[in-house]
């Protein structure tokens, strides 16, 4: 395991977001209303960390795993400390451009 891959940002998370995308994992956007409107993910959901709570049965009721990702990896995190206590399974994307093409 390489440095970047100890922090998260190396192969490692390149291999789980792949494989999740592969899944069918639905990509989950935390970043407020404003920043996704300034660029995002094609077909990603907006869902803000401050509203998650509200909307975690909505996602649990999807049966899907859940990729997250934000500016830069640290409301992702804790969005998966949330949707992860309401047994949602679910993955920190970190940054949502790890996830462009």
């Amino acid at each position: 395991m390489g440095l970047l891959d100890f922090f998260g940002f190396g192969k490692k998370r390149k291999l789980m977001i792949e494989e999740a995308l592969t899944n069918g994992a639905v990509i989950v956007d935390v970043r407020t209303a404003r920043e996704f409107g300034a660029g995002h993910i094609k077909g990603s959901l907006n869902l803000p960390l401050d509203k998650l709570p509200g909307e975690a049965n909505k996602l649990k009721k999807l049966n899907k795993p859940i990729l997250l990702c934000c500016a830069s990896g640290m409301r992702s995190a804790s969005a998966m400390s949330i949707l992860r206590n309401y047994g949602i399974e679910c993955k920190n994307a970190g940054s949502w451009t790890n996830l462009r093409n």
